[in-house]
Order: structure tokens, then C-alpha cells, then sequence
């Protein structure tokens, strides 16, 4: 097929849950294209020469490759191809902002819509999980040790480049399940928790061990892990668990949430099948949010579920400036999500007793940019006003947990307590590196695979010049 008539074919449409019926339930939004419109999908790649989409794609993904053998519907090859370069594929498809990364790069995009790259890595990884197990033949082993700190994506992804290696691979695990913010921070209505596990479990098969209920900074000492347990390399791969509060009267009221609390609660807890399981959670018919971000949107949205009409998310910018991802934003109003932009809280209200019973916000204008680029927002005088609540969630980010750092005073770190690290990814302590939210803060899942993979690289080699 010539370009021009690839060109004349029109992006497929990802089939969604009715937005009325998913409001009240936690079954995942997007239903995945079918394999007509896949290939359809696959068949408006224009095969370009020199693939920008690969640049885009922080695990480096053949994507120009695993999408040609889809259009020749060759569903192992795709796979293969695909699962060559990322251990999480099935993730990926469903939660990587792929609009700002493969898909900006994609030439399509200037002239109509990109391909939607994400979709038909989603629908590959899919097609795997049910219907393929790539064959993985075990490289002699190297007879070397690495430890894991976090079974998040960074420590997933590093921990499974190490073992296509031959390297004997550890993963230490403070929760009692494996995966990371893919468990505990992305809702079941994005990510199913049963593609996470499945996609662990290959890499245990791959002999890859993850020993949960274990704090690295208190069970063991990343020094512990050099000496006593024998380990000739450590990845430090444990997030940025540490909640940021905005610092306003009234979060010591009973009913404020940090957001990393409420959605650990409900997505690795079942707070959501309370009382069928021990965890509960605070449901409320009025619920607000603060924060602009996909952490933000994800805590809205499942207040939205746990029935909180409305809920209401207060972002102190314009949509435009949003971080969230414009899918997510989409789902969220057709949801019926109240957006409160331009929009700051300055006091939680509280009941005589100790409640939350609402949040005083001022409304915003945006003024010059500042050092994100985006324009400042600064309050307008005398524009206070009342938002009911029973329930307030601060998703503004968050940051390191000093656990770990300062239990190892060996870790250089920043003045965010991030850990500093060399352009191979090791910190200061020879043989340790590190990567993901603990050295970049909060970032995307992507992003911290992307981390994992190079830091899986210099680990070996480090390993092999030793």
C-alpha cells in the first residue's frame, strides 16, 4: 500500500464502557480494539525510514517493526518483537502517555491524527498474554548476584534485563504484593491488577525472585545487601512514596486524604469491597480533589465510583495547563467529574466534632510563566467561596521517603532527598545505582522502565569489567 492511500485511512476508535454505567463500577473503561480494527490501525503506519516514534519510546520499542508484522497479521512475530524490548507491555498500552511520547514523534501527526501506537501495543500484549508464551531460553549464568530495592516498573524492568543476562536477580518488595504504583496507585478501571500479576509472573519465570514484606532501611541496609547478603550489585528502585500536603488550615480534620493513602486503600486494600475486606474508606456524597495531575484524576474518579456526586477536582490552573493525560480528563467529565479551574483551596472547614464539612478556595488568573514554563497562577482579591465536602484528597505530588537514604548516609542525594546519580546511572556508593521516582521524583511509569533498562545495561557491565 502507497503512502498517500495509507494516509486516506481514518485512526480507529478505542470502544469504551458506557460513561453512565463505569461511574458506578471499577471494570476497566477501554475495551481494546478488535483484530479488524488493529489491523486496520496497523495499516496507516507509513514505514518510515528514519522512525522518530523509536526515539520517542523510553524502553525503545521497534515500533515501526511490531507494527508492520501486525499488519501482516504475524501476531508472533508482533509479540516477540514487542516483548523483546519491554517486559510490561501489557501495562504500558494501557497507562503510558504515549501522546506525548511515541505518538508526538510520529510524522502522521502533522497532517492528521498520529497512529495510535498505544492501542496497538495494547492490543499485541493482549493477544500474548492469552494466546502466546514467548519461549525464553535462559542464558548461561553469569554467576553474579544483583539486588532489587521495589517491584515497581523500574525495578520490574531492570530486574528482567538483568535475567535475559544470565544474572541471578532478587527483588525486594516492602508490600505484600509485587508491582508498585501499578498496584497500589493506578485504579482496576485503568489497569487491571490481574495483568500485573500475570505480567510478574513471567518474570518470575524467567527466575527472577521477589521476596515481599521486606523494607530495605529496616530489614535489611543496602550495606547488608553487599556484605552479609552477598549481593555484587544493588538497584535502588523504591519510588517517591512520601505524600506532599499543601500546608492549609485544616488538614488535621478527620476525612483528609493524601492521595496516596486513599488509592493504596482502595486499590491494593479492597477498601472498595468493604466490609467483604478489613480495609475501609471514608465514602462521602461530596468529595473534592486537588491537583491537575493523572494521580488526581485517578482519586476523583474512584470518589466518583464509591458514589461522591458530586466529585469535584480543584485545579488551580486551566485545562490547558493540566499534566493529566487528555484522555483521562475526557473520561473524567463524560464521567461527570466537576473541573473547579483556575481554582486554589486555602482552609479545610471543619465541624464543631472534627469533620471535614467543606474547602475555601480562591479563584486564580494566570500571570507571567514561571519556572515549568507554564504561566503562574495568582489570586484574585476578594474571589473566596465555599465548595461542600465530606471527603478532601490532596493529590499534589509527592516526594522521597527518607527511609532508605537515611538509614545508607553513603547515597549522595539532592536538596529534594532524591538520590544523585552518575551518567550511568550509579549513585555515589560504587556497584549501587539507582532509578525512577527516587532519582527523577514523581515521573511516569514509563519513564521509570525506561530508567530500569539502561540501569539493567551499566549493571552488567559493570559486572563484566569487574
Amino acid at each position: 500500500m502507497k503512502p498517500a492511500e495509507r494516509m486516506k485511512i481514518l485512526r480507529q476508535h478505542m470502544p469504551e464502557q458506557d460513561a453512565e454505567q463505569r461511574s458506578h463500577n471499577f471494570e476497566e473503561v477501554n475495551y481494546g480494539l478488535a483484530g479488524t480494527a488493529a489491523s486496520m490501525e496497523a495499516q496507516r503506519c507509513l514505514r518510515c525510514k528514519q522512525a522518530k516514534c523509536i526515539e520517542g519510546c523510553p524502553v525503545g520499542v521497534d515500533i515501526p517493526g511490531f507494527v508492520e508484522a501486525l499488519a501482516e497479521d504475524d501476531l508472533k512475530k508482533a509479540a516477540d518483537i514487542l516483548l523483546d524490548a519491554n517486559v510490561l507491555p501489557a501495562v504500558t498500552g494501557r497507562v503510558c502517555p504515549q501522546e506525548t511520547q511515541c505518538e508526538v514523534q510520529c510524522i502522521r501527526g502533522g497532517k492528521s491524527e498520529p497512529l495510535a501506537i498505544g492501542y496497538l501495543e495494547r492490543f499485541v500484549a493482549d493477544w500474548a498474554r492469552e494466546n502466546y508464551q514467548q519461549k525464553f531460553t535462559p542464558p548461561p549464568p553469569s554467576g553474579k548476584r544483583i539486588a532489587v530495592v521495589g517491584a515497581g516498573p523500574a525495578g520490574l524492568t531492570c530486574a528482567g534485563e538483568l535475567a535475559k543476562r544470565g544474572h541471578a536477580v532478587t527483588i525486594y518488595e516492602a508490600l505484600h504484593r509485587p508491582g508498585g504504583v501499578l498496584l497500589y496507585g493506578i485504579p482496576e478501571f485503568r489497569l487491571p491488577k490481574a495483568i500485573v500479576d500475570q505480567e510478574v509472573n513471567n518474570l518470575r519465570k524467567m527466575g527472577v525472585q521477589i521476596i515481599c514484606n521486606v523494607v530495605i532501611g529496616a530489614t535489611y541496609t543496602i550495606s547488608d545487601l553487599l556484605t552479609a547478603e552477598g549481593f555484587q550489585a544493588v538497584f535502588i528502585a523504591n519510588g517517591a512514596g512520601l505524600p506532599v500536603f499543601q500546608g492549609i488550615p485544616g488538614e488535621q480534620l478527620k476525612g483528609v486524604y493524601s492521595a496516596n493513602e486513599y488509592l493504596t486503600r482502595v486499590n491494593l486494600m479492597g477498601a472498595f469491597r468493604f466490609p467483604d475486606c478489613d480495609t475501609p474508606v471514608i465514602k462521602s456524597t461530596q468529595v473534592a480533589v486537588v491537583g491537575g495531575g493523572n494521580v488526581a484524576m485517578d482519586s476523583v474518579r474512584t470518589a466518583r465510583r464509591l458514589g461522591a456526586d458530586p466529585a469535584t477536582l480543584i485545579y488551580r490552573r486551566s485545562r490547558q495547563e493540566m499534566p493529566a493525560r487528555v484522555e483521562e480528563v475526557k473520561h473524567a467529565e463524560e464521567e461527570g467529574i466537576v473541573l473547579e479551574l483556575l481554582c486554589n483551596p486555602i482552609e479545610i472547614l471543619g465541624t464543631t466534632d472534627g469533620w471535614v464539612r467543606g474547602v475555601r478556595c480562591q479563584r486564580m488568573a494566570l500571570g507571567e510563566p514561571d519556572a515549568s514554563g507554564r504561566r503562574r497562577p495568582e489570586p484574585i482579591p476578594g474571589s473566596e467561596f465555599e465548595i461542600p465536602c465530606q471527603v478532601f484528597i490532596e493529590a499534589i505530588g509527592t516526594r522521597a521517603n527518607p527511609l532508605l537514604t537515611q538509614s545508607t548516609p553513603e547515597l549522595n542525594l539532592n536538596k529534594w532527598g532524591n538520590i544523585v546519580i552518575d551518567e550511568n546511572n550509579m549513585t555515589s556508593m560504587p556497584g549501587v545505582f539507582a532509578g525512577g521516582d527516587i532519582v527523577r521524583g514523581a515521573a511516569t511509569v514509563i519513564l521509570a522502565m525506561g530508567d530500569g533498562k539502561n540501569s539493567a545495561l551499566s549493571i552488567h557491565q559493570f559486572l563484566s569489567n569487574k
